[in-house]
């Protein structure tokens, strides 16, 4: 008779780049999916993506998030017993992680005691994701620590108020099912979505300050948007410019596949800027996941997953979280690479077959929602898509356009023409603004975007005719939309009053041009 052990050991059958074919051994427990495994000698962070069963042994399939060199068949591979998973305490805001969550700039430190004020006492009736304890965790941006989901029972006991760990217990429960103790650190699963108690219309504004999407193609706090765009069209710094000034509470930016020196200049130049709306840094309400395109590509895979589970935290909190993932591309392209070496059958240009499922999986995370705790909060995804050649019928980028319902399209010719933001207003839509730009400001917008479209049919007959045959209304037409381009439309990210405007300006400035 088969007896199992609590732990899931296998050894390493084959090795393919970071994904590992490995032989479960018949005396201990299966290994199950999405589950966190240690692998070889090294102990490397790995994950199991697959499971094959066969005759005579069962195959986990698994993929490491790191590099792999030194691995060799016959090694052991041991289960966790728990899924891939976030750490959640305080001290993620402000700093940078890697794909699968751990600190890139300086190790957690299990000794650093945290301020905590406590919300109940004993006697208390806890319910789902109720907030009993908080912490101050950076001038902007207060640490709520929640119930770990499906807990809830009586506060028999709870520390007084003071400086603790975040592995210190601070709360015995009384629960259903015994005693269970509570401390500010907890694990969260990236790949299951955390619940809400009911989704809600998305009906408010997320104020960015960019003129061409505030007022012309607006996204509502809860909402998807893309930016599509070929190399040097400006992806990353239109991504930085909405991190740096829209109206979320909190930041979390996902470099997934990106340029080293990229993210260097974005944590540079957070901590250097000052928050608008607070004074303090804006790494203050900021939180880097860096995956640079030298990193190994299993964890890119999972850094988006990493990076909406953290915002997912804090929106239960009842914050406004704005997710800029940079870039969706790079991250299909590792998903390519694992489907390839995994012997899947290939889709559309070598993508999986499940390419538009995993997009979507991603995007429907966003959403404005009231939590199972009573408060209010939204995740707000923008992607930037980076289609080969700009070729915006790719598959990313067409898969995309199905989950998203606001589309920054960027034009190269704007980029050469050092037209910034270089969207174009031709090939993007916004399903947003009819909700969210209403009375003069939406007739204003009505003229503007007709103008614009006027210039553009107008311009197809100039290549042909030269504008000498122009009638004096087309002519008119092209000098009202010149003027538009270049002094709405456009703006300066480094001069300090350009860079941002505010609403009641934007539509100061739309009435006085039209």
């Amino acid at each position: 008779m088969k007896t199992s052990t609590d732990t899931a050991i296998g050894k390493i059958h084959g090795i393919n780049g970071p994904v590992l074919r490995v032989a479960h051994e018949r005396d201990t427990r299966d290994f199950f999916m999405s589950e966190r495994v240690r692998v070889g000698e090294q102990s490397f962070a790995g994950e199991v993506i697959s499971l094959r069963g066969g005759p005579s042994s069962d195959i986990a399939v698994v993929q490491v998030y790191e590099d792999t060199a030194g691995l060799k068949p016959g090694q052991e591979v041991r289960g966790t017993g728990h899924p891939l998973s976030v750490r959640l305490a305080p001290g993620l805001v402000g700093h940078i992680f890697d794909g699968i969550g751990r600190r890139l700039d300086g190790a957690y430190s299990d000794e650093k005691k945290w301020p905590i004020q406590m919300l109940v006492k004993p006697g208390d009736e806890l319910h789902l994701y109720r907030i009993p304890v908080q912490v101050a965790e950076t001038p902007s941006i207060t640490y709520k620590a929640m119930l770990p989901p499906g807990v809830r029972g009586t506060v028999i006991s709870c520390v007084p108020d003071g400086d603790y760990t975040a592995e210190e217990p601070l709360l015995e429960i009384k629960t259903p099912d015994g005693i269970r103790v509570f401390c500010l650190a907890q694990h969260q699963p990236v790949r299951v979505p955390r619940p809400v108690r009911r989704r809600l219309p998305l009906t408010r504004s997320l104020i960015t300050g960019q003129r061409v999407i505030d007022s012309l193609f607006p996204i509502a706090k809860g909402g998807v948007a893309a930016i599509p765009g070929g190399f040097g069209t400006g992806k990353s710094i239109t991504q930085h410019q909405l991190a740096k000034w829209c109206d979320a509470d909190l930041i979390v930016y996902i470099g997934c596949g990106e340029r080293g020196n990229e993210m260097a200049e974005v944590l540079e130049d957070f901590s250097r800027l000052t928050d608008p709306r607070t004074g303090a840094s804006l790494m203050a309400r900021t939180v880097l996941i860096a995956n640079t395109s030298d990193m190994p590509v299993a964890a890119r895979e999972a850094s988006i997953y990493t990076g909406i589970a953290i915002a997912e935290c804090y929106r239960d909190m009842g914050y406004h979280v704005a997710v800029m993932a940079d870039s969706t591309s790079r991250w299909a392209e590792a998903l390519r690479e694992l489907s390839g070496r995994m012997d899947e059958l290939p889709a559309e240009e070598g993508y999986p077959a499940y390419l538009a499922s995993r997009l979507s999986e991603f995007y429907e995370r966003a959403g404005y929602a009231e939590n199972l705790n009573g408060s209010e909060g939204s995740i707000t995804i923008v992607g930037a898509v980076s289609p080969q050649g700009a070729d915006f019928s790719e598959p990313v980028t067409q898969n995309t356009k199905r989950f998203v319902h606001c589309f920054w399209a960027l034009d190269r010719r704007l980029a050469y023409a050092r037209h910034f933001p270089a969207i174009d207003w031709m090939a993007s839509y916004s399903d947003y603004a009819e909700d969210l730009i209403r009375g003069e400001h939406a007739e204003n917008r009505r003229r503007m975007l007709a103008i614009l479209h006027e210039e553009s049919r107008i311009l197809e007959t100039v290549k042909l005719t030269g504008t000498e045959s122009l009638p004096e209304s087309q002519r008119t037409v092209l000098s009202k939309a010149k003027i538009i381009r270049e002094t709405f439309l456009q703006q300066n990210a480094y001069d300090p009053v350009d860079t941002f405007t505010l609403p009641y300006k934007q539509a100061e400035m739309m009435k006085g041009l039209l």
